[in-house]
């Protein structure tokens, strides 16, 4: 996005700090220094030095109060207030140019490349006015190019080295939570996603968390070597995420043989999924040892558990099931019935789902 904030509490102490500075530094030079100005300009000076320094306090305290558009034009309007108070005060001195930095740094740091250009444009404009208003010919021309070239130079640099930053940034997030055999997600990005997943999810909204194994692994890799096992877990990768088709999930490798995936979808779409994947994986040719069965455990929120623990403890439990059964199936869970008497404590039970699984007896 073109006017997107990169990082809202560095924006906000970047303001805070200018801002608790610049208020009391107008203050002292431009009113209590300059007591025998005409009044109009001295107050105006003065409100606009307690505003800056209470705009300053909001930004430390109450970052949130302010709207997002602010923190993106700012860099804008505050290039603008330097520009008037510098006229104002009559300061074309070095001291006052500096003050220019900021709202420069600011933008290189924070906002946009289009902010950023903008940012240089308007302060070397306002360079130009201040120059032109309180220097001669030669000096104003001279100062005003000198600084126009150094606003342009640092902006370029900071720009620069922000954007290398980010690209890093972005290689050790992907690295920190994706799986490097699989290109899947790992245990920490599946641990991160689960809670926030199931806080989302509701009657309207269902999510699926689906366990999967991968049967008699370490057969593949005694018989086969582990080269073949590595090609088993990716191209099971691969199946888990074709049969996604479109829907919004998460797949993840959470360790040795064993994947998850939360899909949002209810129990019927979700047994899908799990038909799918195993008929994706089941056509996966180049194997040594010809494709790995895959047994799937499928648990979905809020129809059988309503917290992300629940919801992996009842999936697990299908999975094991799934397993106990003869492997290579897909088993619902399924609620805890109500309980008979005060003696007996339900425990969760699973069903079968596979179009090849008997129905469990009641």
């Amino acid at each position: 996005m073109p006017h997107q904030l990169r990082d809202l509490h560095g924006a906000a102490r970047a303001v805070a700090y200018l801002m608790l500075a610049a208020g009391p530094y107008n203050l002292i030079t431009g009113v209590l220094m300059k007591l025998g100005e005409p009044a109009f300009e001295v107050i105006a000076i003065g409100v606009i030095s307690c505003a800056l320094f209470v705009l300053g306090l909001i930004c430390l305290r109450r970052p949130e109060a302010l709207p997002r558009l602010f923190w993106t034009l700012l860099p804008l309007v505050s290039a603008g207030v330097i520009t008037g108070l510098n006229i104002a005060t009559a300061d074309a001195s070095m001291g006052a140019q500096l003050f220019y930095l900021w709202p420069l740094l600011y933008a290189a740091s924070f906002v946009s490349r289009r902010i950023v250009a903008l940012t240089v444009a308007q302060i070397s404009a306002g360079q130009g006015l201040v120059a032109y208003q309180l220097q001669t010919g030669d000096q104003a021309l001279n100062d005003w190019i000198a600084l126009t070239v150094a606003m342009t130079m640092t902006a370029l640099v900071v720009t620069g080295l922000r954007e290398r930053n980010d690209k890093l940034r972005d290689v050790l997030q992907t690295q920190a939570t994706s799986d490097s055999l699989t290109g899947s997600a790992n245990r920490r990005a599946f641990d991160a996603e689960l809670g926030r997943a199931v806080a989302r999810a509701g009657l309207h909204d269902p999510l699926a968390l689906v366990m999967i194994d991968v049967d008699h692994f370490k057969t593949i890799n005694d018989t086969w070597g582990h080269a073949a096992g590595d090609r088993a877990l990716r191209a099971v990768a691969d199946a888990l995420r074709e049969a996604t088709e479109g829907r919004e999930h998460l797949v993840a490798r959470l360790g040795g043989d064993e994947f998850a995936v939360l899909l949002r979808a209810g129990p019927y779409a979700a047994l899908q999924f799990a038909e799918l994947a195993r008929t994706r994986i089941g056509a996966a040719g180049h194997l040594p040892g010809g494709p790995p069965s895959l047994s799937i455990g499928i648990a979905v929120a809020p129809d059988h558990a309503t917290s992300a623990e629940e919801l992996q403890r009842v999936a697990d439990a299908a999975l094991y099931q799934a397993k106990e059964g003869g492997r290579g199936r897909s088993m619902m869970a399924r609620p805890a019935t109500a309980r008979r008497n005060v003696d007996q404590v339900p425990e969760i039970t699973c069903g079968a789902a596979p179009s090849d699984a008997r129905p469990s007896p009641r």
